[in-house]
């Protein structure tokens, strides 16, 4: 009795796993997302994955804008760059199926990610992930294109700079996900820019108010504002882990809990 109880709450658990662009600079990368991903489904069978575009990609796209167009309409703009992270999401759904492993990749449209008109700055209003719910519950893992959504006129937009990390976690907050891991360069949240400032204390466990305060300030740009914002609202866990060897961490959180929202 005690295995088919641990059993089901293994299948009712839900986590979702975040990769910048860092993560995913060549094939080699993408393998060993891959490798953590099917590690973390040991612990949680319904598993979704967000994903920016690959490493230096959306600035690239950008430059392509910019040589057609010296000011770049912005609709068209996200139309553009929001194939960064399609790609990503396709490549990794690959990966999986070549390991054997059911997968299946969504866009923000698809994934019900829905958004406020502004063209490359929009605000997430609404999450309606029926797609994404019906493919956990067939076993697949879930790869969702971050940085991007669907206007309530069928407009596709996109979130800004670090906007994957608000995907994550407004995905979660939707899909009542135990948590959300974000994989970064950096093992977790220091004092300051490790890769800048050697004596940079690293912070195992802080709050949604201090790890706020430590992004803003700009002493470390590995968390979104608006992502930590929106977990706070919505007393959601986040960790900051690395997707190198390093395993230390950063656990942000909090001991209450605040009535959900959205706008951010």
């Amino acid at each position: 009795m005690a295995f088919f109880i641990t059993l089901f709450f293994m299948e009712n658990k839900t986590i979702i796993l975040k990769f910048g662009g860092a993560a995913l600079r060549d094939v080699g990368h993408f393998q060993r997302v891959a490798e953590i991903v099917l590690k973390r489904r040991q612990e949680y069978r319904r598993v979704v994955v967000v994903v920016s575009a690959m490493y230096q990609m959306t600035d690239m796209l950008l430059g392509l804008a910019k040589e057609v167009s010296q000011n770049p309409p912005k609709r068209e703009q996200d139309m553009l760059v929001s194939v960064g992270e399609r790609i990503s999401m396709a490549l990794l759904a690959m990966v999986f199926i070549g390991k054997g492993v059911e997968a299946i990749s969504f866009t923000g449209s698809q994934s019900g990610i829905i958004t406020t008109e502004d063209h490359s700055d929009a605000k997430i209003v609404d999450v309606r992930p029926k797609r994404v719910s019906k493919a956990l519950e067939e076993g697949k893992i879930v790869i969702v294109a971050g940085f991007q959504g669907v206007s309530l006129s069928g407009e596709v937009t996109t979130l800004g700079r670090g906007g994957s990390d608000t995907t994550a976690v407004a995905l979660g907050v939707a899909l009542k996900a135990e948590k959300v891991e974000f994989y970064k360069d950096v093992p977790g949240i220091f004092t300051a820019d490790p890769k800048i400032e050697k004596k940079a204390e690293h912070i195992p466990n802080l709050s949604y108010a201090k790890a706020l305060e430590i992004v803003e300030k700009g002493a470390s740009k590995v968390l979104h504002p608006r992502a930590i914002i929106l977990a706070e609202k919505n007393g959601l866990p986040l960790e900051v882990l690395s997707y190198g060897e390093d395993l230390q961490g950063s656990l942000i959180g909090s001991e209450s809990l605040r009535g959900g929202g959205w706008e951010v």
